[in-house]
């Protein structure tokens, strides 16, 4: 049977349909959305079908988006239509039984089965085992740089349908629309498609082959990776032989001002950094904590939910804050963070009540509501007259006292130390 008779089965390309609408995402250049996609292909399926047969079809091309990066500077996307996201889903079906096999078990990334929290479980594993002289090496512009080439003799090793890798060169080679400009790609892989986490760990694949033919320790997740070694010595002489493999065999770049040698108190790794255990008598063991910049983006993202001068209802700022600490907590909660939570929940309550004394705006109001949570009459009007910034009074007794957690909760309020602890 022909790979591409399997990608157009009608239970392949259902379950591709279902899954570009359940993870819905921007539409691309032709500006179908996926709640419309299936009257789209009402009209158009049978068109596509015929030319994906025929070898005929050529892929849209795909939309250019730049988002900021944590790291700093600027990351394109390659958004592809709703339609091609569908296809290139349904190549993925099909061709990931046929590579991920094959694929280290030290690779984490946009595999089934595996994900961050092992990864970085697994650089702990190796750091608390002695292997503290870390190889830290930044591919540059990895998704950019991808020699279309080079992968596509990979991908023929275990593809032999001449309309399916017709296809995916056609997808490698699709315009970037930029501001309505089409630029030509003759190198890369974009992040946004379907395909693109795939064809990245084929390539990274050959990596992995070749740490592991010498016998080194790594953990991999997507194109983010570090090595293990027992001394710096070793591992200086590893980053310069990797460095070469990389540049010749691979034809990547590597930035070489964020590459080193690192010992564990300063490595970071997927958002978590390392902090000795020797205080509580563990010499020479590490446990993981929350980098500083994951800690500060969480900050942020706290700050913007309860910004008073966004126009949200409470009900809705605690719904979103609940939402950022589900999501937040389930990636970080391996981090040794009780502390930090417990003081950011501080932090967390007094910008609840800051919102909640700029809703009630006039000293009336203000007045009114502090004389109904039990402040007395001369006391609430006082307060509610002060020349106090909004700020210091949430920080203040008056607002501590009267608003609080208990009050906070019966509103749907949840501490994220009460979430960390539930889910440890």
């Amino acid at each position: 049977m022909e790979l591409m008779n399997e990608i157009l089965n009608r239970e392949n390309l259902k379950s591709a349909y279902e899954n570009v609408v359940r993870n819905k995402g921007s539409c691309g250049v032709d500006g179908i959305r996926t709640d419309a996609l299936k009257k789209w292909l009402n009209y158009h399926w049978p068109r596509m079908k015929d030319e994906l047969i025929n070898g005929t079809y050529h892929p849209k091309a795909v939309l250019g988006v730049s988002i900021p990066k944590r790291s700093g500077g600027e990351r394109l996307l390659g958004i592809p239509t709703t339609g091609d996201r569908m296809i290139q889903q349904a190549i993925n079906q099909v061709l990931n039984p046929l590579f991920d096999p094959e694929f280290s078990p030290f690779s984490y990334g946009f595999r089934p089965g595996k994900n961050a929290g092992q990864a970085i479980g697994q650089t702990l594993v190796y750091i608390n085992q002695g292997y503290n002289s870390i190889v830290d090496i930044d591919l540059q512009r990895f998704f950019d740089e991808v020699n279309h080439d080079y992968l596509m003799n990979l991908i023929k090793g275990k593809v032999n349908d001449p309309k399916v890798l017709r296809l995916i060169w056609r997808y490698l080679r699709s315009p970037v629309q930029i501001n309505g400009k089409l630029h030509k790609r003759r190198k890369g892989v974009p992040q946004g498609g379907p395909l693109s986490p795939l064809l990245s760990n084929i390539v990274l694949n050959e990596l992995d082959k070749e740490l592991a033919n010498r016998g080194l320790r790594f953990v991999r997740y997507a194109d983010d990776f570090s090595i293990f070694l027992k001394t710096a010595r070793s591992a200086h002489r590893v980053m310069r032989n990797i460095t070469r493999f990389i540049t010749t065999q691979l034809h990547l770049q590597v930035n070489k001002q964020k590459s080193a040698v690192r010992k564990p108190l300063n490595y970071e790794y997927l958002g978590f950094a390392f902090e000795s255990t020797y205080k509580k008598g563990d010499r020479g063991q590490y446990q993981l904590v929350v980098s500083k910049d994951s800690l500060a983006a969480l900050k942020y993202k706290i700050k913007t939910i309860t910004r008073k001068t966004i126009p949200a209802s409470f009900d809705e700022r605690i719904h979103r804050l609940n939402l950022l600490m589900r999501g937040w907590l389930n990636y970080f909660k391996q981090a040794s963070i009780h502390g930090k939570l417990k003081a950011l929940d501080g932090r967390v309550r007094n910008r609840l009540r800051y919102c909640i004394w700029h809703h009630w705006k006039k000293p009336r109001r203000k007045a009114i509501n502090l004389t109904r949570l039990g402040v007395p009459e001369r006391t609430a009007w006082q307060w509610a007259h002060s020349r106090m910034g909004g700020w210091a009074i949430s920080c203040s007794p008056i607002l501590i006292t009267t608003i609080t957690l208990d009050r906070l909760k019966l509103r749907g309020y949840r501490s994220f130390l009460d979430y960390y602890l539930e889910i440890r």
